[in-house]
C-alpha cells in the first residue's frame, strides 16, 4: 500500500531562496507538504492555501506578512480552506478592505491550528466562516489592536464552526469591538490573558452571542478604564442555539478598571435554557455576580483593586484560599472537554503556560494559584 502524501516534500521562501514569497508555495505545494519562510518582513503579499495536512512555519524567527493594501480575494493576507493546515511563527499585520471587515487569516473550512503566531492592527485578527465541521486551535499566540472601529470587528471573531480552542494567548487592545467573540457550538478557553490594558477601548472582553458548550478556565480577564462596555463576559445576548447551552467560569481572575463597576457576567435565557457553573473565580473591582436562579455557584471571592498586583497576582494569597470543601465531592458537567478540574497549569506573560504542583491547584480562588 503507498503511503499517503509520499511525494511530501519541505519548501523553503525567502529572499535567497527559489521561492522568494509566501504566495508561490501557496501555488505550488501538495497535500503534506511542509512550507518553511525565512524570517523577515513580505510586504504585499497575500495568498490562498486549499491544500490538506500541510504544515507552514516561520523558519529562524518571525515571518511577518504586512498587507500593505492588498487582501486576497478581498478577505484577508491568507485565506484558509483546506483540510488540514498547521501555522507557526508567523504574522499577519494590516489588513483591510473595502467592506471593512479585512483579517489577518480568513478560515473557511477544514482544521486550522495556529501556534506562536501573531495578528496585530488587522480590521479582523481572525475571520471565521460558519461551517460547522471547522475547528480551530489556537495556542500562545497574540492579538492586539484589530478592529476598524465599528464594534463589529474583532480580535478574533469565530463564527458558527464546531469547535474553537485557545490556550495561553494574549488578548489585548481591541478597536471597540471584542477581544474576543465567538459563535462556535464548543468553545474551550483555557489560561489565556485577555486583558485591554490601560488605555483599551475593547466592548466585550469575551463573547458568546449565540451560547453553546463554553469552558473558561484559568484565564486573566480585565476591562479597561476606557471601555466601550460595562460588561465583561456575555453569553447568549444574541438569542441561544438549539439545545446544548452549557458554560462553565471556573478558577479566572476578573479584573474590572472602569470608573463605575462593571458586570463580570451576563447570562441570557429564560429559566432552564442555559446550565450555568460558576467557581472559585476572584472578582476584583467588579459589581457582584448576578447569576441564574439555577446556577452552581461556588468559592466565588470579591475584593478590590489594590489587594492585586501589577501581575493580577493576589498580593496576600491566605486571603483569598479555597475551602477544602468547595472541591469535595465536586462534579462538573462533562463539558471540561479533556481539561482536568482543579486546573493543572496556569498562565505565564508572555503567552505561556506553566504547570501548577498538586498542593497548589484549587488552592485559591481566580486563575493564579502559584505564589510566584
Amino acid at each position: 500500500m503507498t503511503a499517503p502524501f509520499a511525494r511530501a516534500a519541505t519548501l523553503h521562501v525567502g529572499p535567497n531562496q527559489r521561492l522568494t514569497l509566501p504566495s508561490q508555495a501557496a501555488t505550488l505545494a501538495r497535500d503534506g507538504d511542509v512550507v518553511e519562510i525565512d524570517a523577515g518582513e513580505y510586504r504585499g503579499d497575500v495568498a490562498v492555501w486549499t491544500q490538506s495536512a500541510l504544515t507552514i512555519r516561520g523558519r529562524g524567527g518571525m515571518a511577518r506578512l504586512i498587507a500593505d493594501g492588498r487582501a486576497a480575494e478581498q478577505k484577508a493576507i491568507w485565506v484558509i480552506r483546506g483540510g488540514d493546515i498547521r501555522i507557526e511563527q508567523i504574522e499577519f499585520t494590516g489588513a483591510r478592505v473595502i467592506h471593512r471587515n479585512g483579517a489577518g487569516i480568513r478560515f473557511e473550512k477544514g482544521r486550522l491550528q495556529l501556534s506562536h503566531c501573531r495578528f496585530i492592527d488587522n480590521e479582523n485578527g481572525i475571520l471565521t466562516g460558519g461551517n460547522p465541521d471547522s475547528q480551530l486551535d489556537i495556542e500562545f499566540s497574540e492579538f492586539g489592536h484589530n478592529g476598524d472601529g465599528s464594534g463589529y470587528t474583532h480580535n478574533i471573531y469565530a463564527g458558527a464552526i464546531g469547535r474553537l480552542r485557545v490556550t495561553g494567548s494574549y488578548f489585548h487592545h481591541a478597536r471597540v469591538g471584542h477581544l474576543l467573540k465567538s459563535r462556535a457550538q464548543v468553545n474551550d478557553i483555557s489560561y489565556n490573558r485577555l486583558t485591554d490594558e490601560t488605555d483599551g477601548r475593547a466592548s466585550y472582553e469575551l463573547e458568546f452571542p449565540n451560547g453553546g458548550t463554553a469552558l473558561v478556565m484559568g484565564n486573566i480577564i480585565e476591562q479597561s478604564a476606557t471601555t466601550e462596555n460595562p460588561s465583561i463576559i456575555s453569553y447568549g445576548a444574541e438569542g441561544l442555539r438549539d439545545g446544548g447551552n452549557q458554560l462553565v467560569l471556573v478558577h479566572n481572575t476578573i479584573v474590572d478598571r472602569r470608573f463605575f463597576a462593571g458586570t463580570p457576567l451576563v447570562v441570557h435565557g429564560k429559566p432552564g435554557e442555559v446550565s450555568v457553573t460558576v467557581i472559585n473565580n476572584l472578582l476584583m473591582g467588579s459589581s457582584p455576580l448576578k447569576l441564574p436562579a439555577a446556577a452552581l455557584d461556588r468559592g466565588n471571592q470579591a475584593g478590590s483593586l489594590s489587594q492585586i498586583g501589577a501581575d493580577y497576582r493576589p498580593l496576600d494569597r491566605s486571603r483569598w484560599k479555597v475551602p477544602a470543601e468547595n472541591l469535595k465531592d465536586m462534579v462538573l458537567p462533562p463539558l471540561l472537554l479533556g481539561r482536568p478540574f482543579p486546573p493543572t497549569m496556569e498562565y505565564l506573560h508572555p503567552m505561556r503556560v506553566v504547570p501548577l504542583a498538586d498542593a497548589q491547584r484549587g488552592s485559591v480562588a481566580g486563575a493564579l494559584q502559584s505564589a510566584k
